[in-house]
Order: C-alpha cells, then sequence, then structure tokens
C-alpha cells in the first residue's frame, strides 16, 4: 500500500534523493550522473529553510513519487488580497509506477495546502506529459506572464 506523506526536516535524505532522480529522468541524464556541490548545497538548504511543502509517495520504504509546492509572497493586489502565491514543482513519479494516480493524489495534498496557507494562485511549468493531468485538475494555460532571466 502506498504512503502518501508531507515531508519533515527528518526526511530531508529523502527529498534530496527524490529530487536528484526526477532532475535526471526529466533531463535525461545518465544514472551516474553528479550534480554540483553548490547546487546539492542549495536544494538541501532550501528544503530545510524555504517556504514549501513536499509530499513523498512511499511504498514498502522506496520513494516512487514526489511532488513541491514552494510558497512566495508579494504585494497584495486586488486579485491576489494575500499577496501569497505558490508554484508546483518536481512533479515526478517513477517510472514503473506511472498511470495510477499517484502524481494526482500528491497534486492534491499540495493544493489542499496551497488553499490552507491562504494562497490564491497557483502556478506551475509543466512538460507536454503532464499536461493533460494539470489541466484535469483546473489549471490553465496563461499567457499573462513574462519573464527576464539574469
Amino acid at each position: 500500500m502506498i504512503e502518501y506523506k508531507a515531508a519533515t526536516k527528518e526526511d530531508i535524505e529523502l527529498m534530496m534523493n527524490s529530487r536528484l532522480e526526477m532532475l535526471k529522468a526529466v533531463n535525461d541524464l545518465p544514472k551516474d550522473h553528479i550534480f554540483p556541490d553548490e547546487f546539492v548545497r542549495a536544494s538541501r538548504e532550501y528544503f530545510l529553510k524555504g517556504d514549501q511543502t513536499t509530499v513523498l509517495a512511499i511504498d514498502d520504504g522506496e520513494v516512487i513519487g514526489c511532488a513541491s509546492m514552494s510558497y512566495t509572497w508579494i504585494m497584495p493586489t486586488f486579485s491576489h488580497p494575500t499577496g501569497k502565491r505558490a508554484h508546483l514543482m518536481n512533479v515526478y513519479t517513477a517510472s514503473s509506477c506511472r498511470r495510477q494516480g499517484i502524481a494526482r493524489r500528491m497534486c492534491g495534498m499540495l493544493i489542499q495546502d496551497a488553499r490552507d496557507k491562504g494562497a490564491t494562485e497557483i502556478s506551475l511549468d509543466a512538460t507536454e506529459s503532464g499536461r493533460p493531468l494539470y489541466k484535469s485538475l483546473g489549471f490553465t494555460d496563461s499567457g499573462e506572464c513574462m519573464v527576464l532571466t539574469l
């Protein structure tokens, strides 16, 4: 039976291992790829100190899925009176466990967490394979945002 849980600081190794595994799979990196020390350190620090919630799906002691919601606070606007916004990221299910509703369940938990925390908007960057899931959860494509990468 799959256990779904909001990760705590005590789960840091599970969070780090699942994130690095997800990044290798999504970016088509070799299994033995070594991430730069600064990247690993910053990721670990964010999990420990950042305003985020991570959900893990665990089957027989092994992480088979992960998803995170990062929170930001901006100046309140009329359409976002709390100023609290969220960004869904790192949604990943092990290839052998896909198409079983695992990502849907993790996303549902995080969407409820965002509601509970007063967020008025959730954004995400979707892969083509993830778009049907996100659309079924109520996400829509938005042409509102422009980005400057520094």
